[in-house]
């Protein structure tokens, strides 16, 4: 059944890193738009936002994209009643690690990054990337694939996704959610540990589903688009 699709980024490299998938889902009949991530912090910014996504039957978000795809579709649960179909992609509801959520990256790991991204923005990005692809038996391939895909991101753009990741906890949101949602992790993801699939089954929310891609790196909505497209296809054929 033809759905139309949001899709949502991850930080640091731009939307074009989704086009694959994108196309893939185009092919089994969706409509599928790409957005980049944005500020969520700004009022003004998440409401256009809103706006845009309750056009949309599902919301998919990789990595901060899917922290940005649940806010969204929190809001426009709150806002306007409308359940729409939530799917996160090696997305963590809490980034970086807090006392009710500890399987997440250590607060020190993540304030280093930040540093090192305020001294040397391009030398950051391109260690970061190697993160993306890290834990997959392709991930040199995969490293060079997506140097190709990479679009230049402004650097205030940049800094508030490092703030939104710092902060972010949304653990409630996916408590309280009261439409379908499926979360995908990765078996080798190096920025959302893989033990994550088990603190999500016993959240008490009624829709949830976790799904672990075997030998994936973070990167797998990039790199392992027929597998991550089925995923998708085989949990969207049972919520009809």
């Amino acid at each position: 059944m033809s759905k139309r699709i949001l899709l949502i980024t991850g930080w640091g490299g731009g939307a074009a890193l989704l086009a694959p998938l994108q196309a893939a889902l185009q092919q089994h009949g969706h409509v599928v738009e790409r957005i980049n991530i944005f500020n969520a912090f700004d009022e003004a910014v998440l409401q256009h936002q809103v706006e845009l996504a309750r056009q949309f039957d599902v919301i998919i978000g990789w990595s901060l994209g899917g922290q940005l795809a649940t806010v969204l579709v929190d809001k426009i649960q709150q806002k306007y009643q409308q359940a729409q179909i939530l799917i996160t992609l090696a997305s963590n509801p809490c980034f970086v690690a807090q006392a009710d959520w500890t399987v997440a990256m250590r607060p020190e790991t993540f304030m280093q990054f930040k540093q090192s991204f305020a001294q040397d923005a391009i030398s950051t990005l391109k260690r970061f990337g190697y993160l993306v692809c890290q834990g997959a038996s392709s991930a040199k391939q995969d490293f060079l694939a997506m140097q190709k895909m990479l679009q230049p991101q402004p650097i205030a753009l940049l800094q508030q996704g490092l703030v939104l990741l710092e902060q972010f906890n949304l653990v409630e949101m996916y408590k309280s959610y009261q439409a379908t949602q499926l979360h995908v992790f990765a078996e080798h993801d190096a920025l959302v540990p893989y033990q994550i699939s088990e603190n999500m089954q016993h959240l008490a929310a009624r829709k949830l589903s976790v799904v672990v891609m075997d030998g994936a790196s973070h990167g797998f909505p990039c790199f392992m688009v027929q597998q991550t497209v089925q995923v998708i296809e085989d949990f969207l054929a049972q919520s009809v």
